[in-house]
């Protein structure tokens, strides 16, 4: 039984959703990394971390302008979202030691991005939900290259968090043999049965980025291994990455039916001072398809750089790194 489970989890899952995009990609371990064109006189760095079943599309319409160097993560073992390039080795890619499909793996996965892909002195790094997670244990992996960057955290999955009641109330009965049935039952599920309630007031873009987001993931493993390191990591993470924020939001939505939105804010409120707490009047956890207003400036992004002694940590690391992955 255990035998057919597992085959269940690993048989892949068809893509179903991609976009044109114009720039390069760049493979990093089972993830990748895709950096927009943009004019040649960038002002700022925006890095993006997409959420649990989504693709870096969700933050493409609100980094629009041509001034802006964008660079979307592609988490481990999701379907990269693109049509034009093919992905290419990047020479800068140092093995990751976690486990794919983990929080763990994919905050090194945007480490390896934050030290070699900015050419901007003002770097913003923003994440949604599960992606929130990502960047707060990429701080704790790497809290050096972090001192002169921008933080934003949607709706984000935080140190002491839950889900949504309706959410655990889903979640607790389904067995890892259960998952491929329940991704085939919710797919042949018209949305507007369910949308509403979890997504809250549909728009033209949320209607196209949250349907059949069963099918993000390259196979059911990568998210039952999504829900269960999520769950522990809530658990078993705590504030330490919060001090090490230097300049940083976090954007709460009014209505939340993903994560617990009042454990979400109490989280938040263990944040130093210096870092801004924003209740918006989004209705949903999709706050940024909701309404892109309530997504700081970019003129808020502190003018800095990562420091020349973090580069030669970042250099010394990388180096360690590769003599240790060849013994």
């Amino acid at each position: 039984m255990q035998a057919t489970h597992a085959r269940k989890l690993i048989k892949p899952i068809a893509q179903t959703y991609t976009e044109m995009f114009s720039g390069k990609i760049y493979s990093v371990g089972k993830g990748a990394v895709s950096v927009r064109n943009h004019a040649e006189n960038a002002k700022h760095t925006v890095i993006c971390v997409h959420g649990f079943l989504e693709n870096h599309c969700y933050f493409t319409q609100a980094y629009q302008d041509p001034t802006t160097e964008l660079v979307l993560l592609t988490c481990s073992n999701y379907h990269l979202p693109v049509e034009g390039p093919m992905p290419e080795p990047a020479a800068w890619e140092v093995p990751i030691k976690y486990l794919e499909a983990t929080i763990e793996y994919d905050a090194c996965i945007l480490n390896q991005a934050l030290a070699n892909l900015p050419t901007t002195k003002n770097i913003r790094i923003h994440g949604h939900s599960r992606g929130g997670a990502v960047i707060l244990e990429a701080i704790n992996q790497r809290p050096e290259l972090y001192e002169h960057v921008e933080i934003i955290l949607e709706a984000p999955a935080l140190p002491g968090g839950k889900t949504h009641p309706l959410v655990s109330a889903l979640l607790e009965p389904v067995s890892h043999g259960m998952w491929p049935w329940v991704i085939r039952l919710i797919n042949s599920t018209p949305s507007s049965s369910y949308g509403q309630m979890f997504f809250g007031k549909m728009n033209r873009r949320k209607k196209k980025l949250l349907h059949k987001l069963f099918s993000a993931t390259k196979d059911h493993l990568t998210i039952v291994r999504n829900i269960e390191n999520l769950f522990a990591w809530m658990d078993k993470a705590d504030y330490t990455a919060y001090q090490h924020i230097r300049h940083g939001t976090f954007l709460i939505p009014k209505v939340d039916r993903i994560l617990d939105r009042n454990i979400m804010l109490k989280s938040a409120l263990k944040s130093p001072n210096a870092v801004r707490i924003v209740e918006t009047d989004a209705t949903s956890h999709f706050i940024t398809l909701d309404d892109r207003k309530w997504v700081p400036s970019l003129d808020t992004v502190p003018e800095g750089k990562i420091a020349e002694t973090v580069k030669k940590q970042n250099d010394k690391s990388v180096a360690q790194q590769k003599r240790a992955a060849n013994g």
